[in-house]
């Protein structure tokens, strides 16, 4: 299991969709959960970035919201950490 690294933007971003969706804090824990599990778990739909993002990698929540994150050496563990960037809807994290 991986380890994961919340940002304060990740952390306020949250906090402000989970104030204003509260369906979806369970979606975001399950996400999560998966993400530090398997990165490229086939249900996260997890894809490298281009652009202005590139070295950024995003995966699904749900059919409108993404987790943006990136891959950082953690010297605890022979794996990389997930540094999570930003939650948002897709116009919102692009």
């Amino acid at each position: 299991m991986r380890a994961l690294i919340w940002s304060p933007h990740f952390t306020r971003t949250l906090r402000r969709t989970i104030r204003q969706n509260p369906q979806l804090h369970q979606l975001v824990g399950i996400t999560l959960r998966q993400l530090a599990d398997d990165p490229f778990h086939p249900s996260l739909h997890s894809h490298k970035l281009k652009g202005s993002l590139a070295g950024a990698w995003a995966c699904t929540v749900d059919y409108d919201n993404r987790i943006l994150f990136e891959f950082v050496a953690d010297p605890n563990s022979e794996e990389n950490a997930i540094h999570l960037l930003a939650l948002g809807t897709h116009d919102e994290v692009y």
